[in-house]
């Protein structure tokens, strides 16, 4: 199996804004490769957005990666079928090593949405 590369988009904080919310001033760029992309399930988006889906997918990283958090971040997905921006959900966790014996063992699930 061959994965794909992705972006993952860590948030730069930024100053306060005049509320004393804490504002992004830009990301960090952290390219990886041998991502699976394996498709969730679509949904439509209520009745105010007639044109709108919210696209759910779930991104198996490498063990590679380490285990790094992902909470706050934003991953980019190039050309294909699924290319886009799409916001991690929670904090994933990696799965134990001793239970992972491909090379992933990190599900990173995401969600955009559109229209």
């Amino acid at each position: 199996m061959r994965g794909r590369d992705v972006t993952v988009l860590v948030p730069v904080a930024g100053p306060v804004d005049r509320f004393g919310n804490p504002t992004k001033a830009g990301y960090d760029r952290i390219d990886v490769s041998g991502v699976l992309i394996a498709p969730g399930a679509s949904s439509d988006m209520e009745a105010s957005r007639p044109e709108g889906a919210v696209v759910a997918l779930t991104l198996h990283f490498p063990k590679s990666w380490g285990g790094a958090s992902l909470r706050g971040c934003d991953i980019e997905i190039g050309n294909g079928p699924w290319a886009g921006t799409y916001r991690v959900i929670g904090d994933p966790k990696p799965y134990d090593e001793r239970n992972t014996p491909t090379r992933w063992n990190f599900p990173v699930e995401v969600e955009a949405a559109d229209g």
